[in-house]
């Protein structure tokens, strides 16, 4: 069990510094001229989400917390780059979608983003390698 556990901490310690090291040379190169790395992270996210989504569910689905996503999405709002509703299946709730403009933003920002992911990873990792990292990563996110 020793065995194991040392195994599963040193996993995790090797996923967390190869995190903070992209991100490192990710932040180093903005996505787009306009647009933060975590800007595009949110754009991002939403762009998966054509009807839009509710704040909680996209507040899951980025690394920000509620107070700093709920100022991000006031920027955001003001530069015209997303949309806000009431949700018609409850009311309590607001629907955050991208406004053209806002898709546009996201995707110029996204060629540039994975041009430069493609870049990172690719000059580390094999293509066996990838695609091996892409399925082990999956099926720890899976639970």
């Amino acid at each position: 069990m020793a065995g194991r556990a040392r195994l599963a901490n040193e996993a995790w310690e090797s996923l967390l510094r190869a995190h903070a090291n992209v991100m490192r040379r990710f932040s180093a190169v903005a996505p787009g001229e306009d647009i933060s790395l975590k800007e595009y992270d949110v754009l991002y996210t939403l762009s998966k989400a054509p009807g839009g989504m509710r704040i909680s569910d996209l507040n899951r689905g980025v690394l920000l917390s509620q107070p700093a996503l709920s100022r991000m999405l006031d920027r955001l709002a003001e530069r015209g780059l997303i949309a806000r509703c009431s949700d018609p299946s409850d009311g309590r709730s607001v629907i955050v979608s991208l406004s053209d403009e806002g898709l546009r933003v996201q995707r110029e920002a996204g060629w540039r983003h994975g041009r430069e992911v493609t870049r990172v990873v690719s000059g580390a990792l094999s293509e066996d390698e990838m695609a091996r990292l892409a399925a082990l990563l999956r099926k720890l996110a899976d639970g």
